[in-house]
């Protein structure tokens, strides 16, 4: 944990989550996800200690998905034989590349040697993992990006989620753009990945993620199905569901502002309801990422509006053939998940 007293941090964390319980009472909890930052971190003591705050606080489901995010480059053989004990049943490695000299672009603390040993361990410790590789890398040829996704199928893990490399604001990449391939070695990176990982038996069920059958991330399809999720931790975000309204939230980015806010009995920074006006678009944001798209009832069991309000951008979607509607479900087209940001901005408005 660095500066920030580990053993301080989790008394933050347990704290929140006794303050923010009650906007929760009752919900069967189905997923608990620890993640953003680097969260294998933390001591497997510090682990245990907070699930079995979460189980005496939440109806935690006997099979609920324990999900737990780690660098490669903090793997621990005793910390991962901790986790399991203390209930973590699915991790998630954030490998990003098993070529070192792609690692060293992307500014990475590990090298291929600990990416490989990292998949290794988990695999041998956890029935459920995910690797997270990227792809359209500066400098990347189609053959290496290619080579990640041939090495990531032999290990066979049970989900695998590849990204496109974006530049994000306020990074260094994002002020001194690196050399990244053309749109057409992109497209046709994700398409030969994508045959890949369909010809080693995984299922792309979301735009990035791909799952052997039956291994989808719950925590993933409740995200993307904008189900409600409660947010604990610094710079964490929730997203709640009352009779009258949709709330988000979200906490101090800053551990020690964060903890401070704990300690005064409100973790929360801002809280604020979702416009009708916006809720429209932030479901189908979400939904139409699923391959196999979301029943239309969802979409006012998850709202309380009616879909007509969707019906001019539906209409719109479906004569550019990037949106289907059949057999009572909204479907991205083919053309529609290689398009997706075009197909979203039609439901802008």
């Amino acid at each position: 944990m660095g500066e920030i007293p580990e053993a301080a941090y989790v008394d933050a964390l347990i704290t929140d989550l006794e303050l923010a319980t009650p906007k929760v009472w009752g919900r069967k909890i189905k997923s608990v996800f620890f993640g953003g930052g680097t969260p294998s971190l933390f001591s497997a003591e510090s682990i245990d200690r907070i699930l079995s705050q979460v189980r005496m606080l939440t109806p935690l489901e006997f099979d609920a998905e324990i999900t737990l995010e780690a660098n490669p480059g903090t793997v621990d053989a005793a910390n991962f034989v901790g986790y399991k004990q203390a209930g973590v049943n699915r991790l998630s490695l954030g490998i990003q590349s098993f070529n070192t000299d792609y690692l060293k672009a992307l500014g990475r603390i590990h090298d291929s040697e600990q990416a490989f040993a990292a998949v290794e361990l988990a695999m041998n410790n956890f029935e459920q993992v995910n690797c997270d590789i990227m792809y359209g890398l500066p400098n990347q040829t189609l053959k290496d990006a290619l080579q990640d996704a041939q090495t990531a199928v032999r290990f066979g893990p049970a989900h695998l989620s590849f990204y496109h490399l974006t530049l994000e604001p306020n990074t260094p990449f994002y002020r001194t753009p690196p050399s990244l391939p053309d749109d057409d070695t992109s497209s046709d990176m994700q398409i030969a990945i994508e045959t890949l990982l369909a010809e080693g038996g995984y299922i792309h069920y979301e735009t990035s993620a791909f799952a052997k059958k039956g291994k989808q991330a719950k925590h993933n399809i409740n995200y993307w199905q904008f189900g409600d999720y409660l947010g604990i931790g610094a710079g964490a975000h929730s997203k709640l569901s009352y009779h009258n309204k949709i709330t988000r939230e979200t906490r101090p980015k800053h551990p020690r502002a964060y903890m401070e806010k704990a300690s005064q009995g409100n973790a929360i920074e801002r809280e604020w309801s979702i416009s009708q006006e916006e809720l429209g678009f932030e479901f189908i944001m979400n939904a139409l990422r699923l391959i196999n798209g979301v029943p239309i009832a969802l979409f006012q069991q998850r709202t309380g509006l009616n879909i007509q309000v969707l019906e001019s951008a539906i209409k719109n979607a479906q004569s550019k053939g990037l949106l289907l509607v059949e057999n009572g479900k909204l479907q991205p087209t083919l053309l529609g998940q290689r398009f997706l940001n075009e197909l979203l901005e039609l439901f802008l408005d």
